[in-house]
């Protein structure tokens, strides 16, 4: 049921960045703030684990995402995303997420033009800036949900 909810929190997320090239700041920051405080209460991590996993997720994601970050490979909300994750997870769902998504990445830029293809038109036209190439910045909330997805189901 956990991830469940983990699932369509990401998805909600991956669409807002594959139309608006952001997320918006309550979906990251609330989500943080609940896992927060679900942490805290609980005395583990939404799905489980134990508290110091978060712990140890959290500084997993600052180390891998702040050199991003500062050197503008990441933005902003992606280290919040990131870091919302960890504290609602644990280092072999953030880890599993981290390979997952950098694997739909490759599959993605080997085969984003076929696959566009295959898309009907009202697709195609809600989503059109993902495949444009004039645009710099690529979304990256949709493969963190590709990886998500793949860590899960390697998970359990």
């Amino acid at each position: 049921m956990q991830s469940i909810v983990l699932l369509l929190w990401l998805a909600l997320c991956a669409e807002q960045d594959a139309r608006e090239r952001q997320i918006n700041n309550t979906l990251t920051l609330g989500a943080a703030a609940c896992a927060l405080a679900y942490l805290f209460i609980t005395g583990h991590t939404w799905i489980g684990a134990d508290a110091s996993e978060g712990g140890w997720a959290l500084l997993i994601v600052m180390l891998l995402t702040l050199p991003g970050y500062m050197l503008g490979r990441l933005g902003a909300a992606d280290v919040k995303l990131l870091g919302a994750l960890a504290l609602a997870t644990d280092r072999m769902y953030l880890l599993g997420t981290f390979i997952g998504a950098g694997v739909a990445v490759v599959i993605w830029l080997l085969s984003r033009r076929w696959l566009w293809s295959l898309l009907s038109q009202k697709v195609k036209q809600r989503f059109r800036q993902v495949i444009e190439e004039a645009s710099k910045k690529q979304p990256f909330a949709p493969f963190v949900l590709a990886g998500f997805l793949l860590a899960a189901v390697w998970i359990h």
